[in-house]
């Protein structure tokens, strides 16, 4: 789109135009310098000027791309600070997506039709980002109705950290049978014979689930790339511009890192992934990063593409896991001195890390081993390091953290599994699962993610929804307003606070001139909308680094054009990824309860005008006819 006379913004023939002019905004731009703008301009990729349309004018020549955002909300990038983006785009085309399905009935449809056009030898897998809660339905799938939908095709459909549902084909896929043991933390549900049922429960380990879907087949060859930058798209459409990549199981370095390196030089990558390194196989942990730290170091790479530290584990014994329908495991006693090797060995060599910590226990088992070596002047000493999760932690260990130089990042996994939660450990601890006002109280970065793709949705939105509602999945209340934030300080979780988690504090988060040039102009404006149409916001236009990567509505067509999705036979490729609906109809008991209000409020009216001779006193005269003898 080149440029063209706007309200008078006409070409001018500049020594250095703007490559691109975005005008016509409701700008928050996170800066306490200029919180508000109308307009910036973009210049190798970096933001040029933010202001009006009187600042922008002189930098806009004869080749600038010149949008009108039509007075619509413009943001800074989002950047999730925890999500597996990288294993993500390594799959996201085999997956079939239940996020913001609103019924079981209509995912199911989605799953039989799905296994009618998947070829012989493939699964149909959905996995992560749904709930139960969010079904009208409130249920899981049943086995039956798997085996239905889906007679001779593979089905695995995962349910949060809890558990898996497979159909006969998949159990026969997979290998299991009668005499399949149950593996340690795990367990396979059996009948009457013996025969596993279909059902398969983390008990509390979740590796049960993930080693099973992990015997389905993979992408190969150029499919990895065109998965990713699918998956990159869909991040993008909701105005995410990075991302920092937690690792996880599964992902070996650098053998499935191997295609964002390849998008990377091929500058084919639309959002910033700074990642971190996990160590898979127990017992070889300090091995593993003693030898990455020998052929890379934190911050290699650009700005597009970085190493961030290690973890999310950094020895398998020190990590917990977060089945919520299952008691607190119990880590092994003496985990401290491996883990002690491994975060010295981090240290010494300038690496940072991050640690997945659902419960406070063992977040003080970790504190005591990070005081220990804070007498030796390892902490704090500049390197950046944060807890994840946290859902239990103490204001004791937040204190802690806080003098040792740490950080935290929070995730909306309770948007998913909030009712397990409340049920196991009550409303007490629901309500500050995690203390996100405790943790910001006390001056902590905190950065906002998702955990997406297994357990939480990767929609930013529905986690922005979370932070500021308290509300889960299925509108059930759980942090009360003492443990909410408002919608700027929500934003920043997602902007500012990210960018502070990799050291690029002064060059994203924010718009302002020097800053890179991510952004996203919404759907809806986010700081105006009824508070539970923020988990339906969209973005219309995602710009990264001055290029447009995302264009929807009246903007679609501006954005880079993506090799078509394969394999054809694609459940993304048929359905897309998130299914967005618009904000639910009000609750039949919240809609009583509006009634009740209205009448109440309609008899206050009437006896005021009673009281004022406007009305005469007494019975109401109206008359239906429907009810005449």
């Amino acid at each position: 789109m080149s440029a063209i006379p706007v309200g008078g913004l006409v070409p001018q023939a500049t020594d250095d135009p703007a490559e691109l002019v975005v005008r016509n905004a409701k700008v928050h731009t996170g800066d306490p310098g200029r919180p508000q703008a109308e307009a910036l301009a973009v210049r190798g990729g970096v933001i040029t000027v933010v202001g009006d349309d009187t600042d922008v004018a002189p930098h806009i020549g004869p080749a600038t791309k010149v949008v009108d955002a039509l007075g619509r909300r413009m943001v800074p990038g989002l950047n999730d600070a925890h999500l597996h983006v990288i294993r993500g785009g390594l799959n996201y085309v085999l997956e079939l997506r239940w996020d913001g399905v609103r019924t079981l009935a209509q995912g199911l449809a989605m799953l039989r039709e799905q296994a009618a056009r998947t070829p012989k030898g493939q699964w149909v897998r959905v996995v992560g980002g749904w709930s139960a809660e969010q079904f009208a339905e409130q249920r899981l799938p049943t086995v039956a109705e798997l085996n239905a939908a889906a007679p001779d095709t593979p089905v695995f459909v995962l349910h949060l950290y809890q558990s898996a549902i497979l159909n006969r084909a998949a159990l026969n896929a997979a290998g299991f049978g009668k005499d399949t043991p149950d593996p340690k933390g795990g367990q396979i549900v059996r009948g009457r014979d013996g025969a596993p049922t279909g059902m398969l429960l983390a008990a509390p380990s979740a590796l049960i689930l993930y080693s099973t879907l992990a015997k389905a087949p993979v992408l190969e060859g150029a499919d990895r790339k065109t998965s990713t930058r699918h998956f990159l798209r869909e991040l993008n459409r909701f105005g995410l511009t990075s991302a920092i990549d937690a690792a996880g199981g599964f992902q070996n370095f650098p053998d499935n890192y191997a295609t964002v390196i390849e998008l990377a030089e091929a500058g084919q990558l639309s959002l910033r992934i700074a990642y971190h390194l996990f160590p898979q196989t127990a017992g070889q942990e300090i091995d593993d990063l003693t030898r990455w730290i020998s052929m890379v170091r934190p911050e290699d790479g650009d700005a597009w593409l970085r190493l961030n530290g290690a973890g999310e584990n950094l020895t398998w014994a020190a990590a917990d896991f977060e089945n919520f329908t299952e008691p607190r495991p119990e880590l092994a006693s003496g985990y401290e001195a491996e883990f002690e090797k491994a975060v010295r060995l981090l240290m010494e060599n300038g690496w940072g890390f991050r640690l997945h910590a659902t419960y406070d226990e063992t977040i003080r088992r970790d504190l005591a081993v990070f005081e220990k070596l804070a007498a030796e002047g390892l902490f704090p000493a500049g390197n950046r390091w944060l807890f994840d999760h946290a859902e239990t932690v103490s204001a004791d260990s937040l204190d802690r953290i806080a003098s040792l130089g740490g950080a935290m990042s929070v995730q909306n996994r309770l948007s998913f599994q909030g009712r397990a939660f409340l049920r196991r450990y009550g409303p007490g601890a629901a309500a500050d699962a995690p203390p996100v006002r405790a943790m910001l109280d006390r001056g902590l970065t905190v950065g906002g993610g998702t955990d997406a793709t297994r357990v939480s949705s990767y929609n930013p939105w529905v986690a922005l929804h979370w932070l500021v509602s308290g509300r889960n999945a299925g509108d059930l209340v759980l942090r009360p307003p003492a443990n909410r934030v408002d919608r700027q300080t929500a934003l920043a979780m997602f902007t500012r606070a990210g960018a502070a988690l990799t050291g690029e504090e002064q060059v994203k988060g924010v718009l302002r001139p020097g800053c890179h040039a991510d952004l996203a102009v919404l759907s809806d404006d986010y700081f105006t909308v009824p508070e539970p149409a923020i988990a339906h916001i969209e973005s219309l236009l995602t710009v990264v680094g001055g290029r447009i990567v995302y264009a929807a509505g009246e903007y679609e067509g501006l954005d880079e054009e993506l090799p078509s999705i394969s394999p054809a036979w694609s459940p993304v490729a048929h359905f897309g990824g998130y299914q967005a609906a618009q904000p639910a109809a009000v609750a039949g008991a919240r809609q009583a309860e509006l009634l009740g209000q209205a009448v109440a409020e309609s008899e206050q009216h009437r006896r005021w005008r009673v009281a004022r001779g406007l009305a005469p006193d007494g019975p109401s005269s109206v008359f239906d006819p429907c009810f005449a003898v």
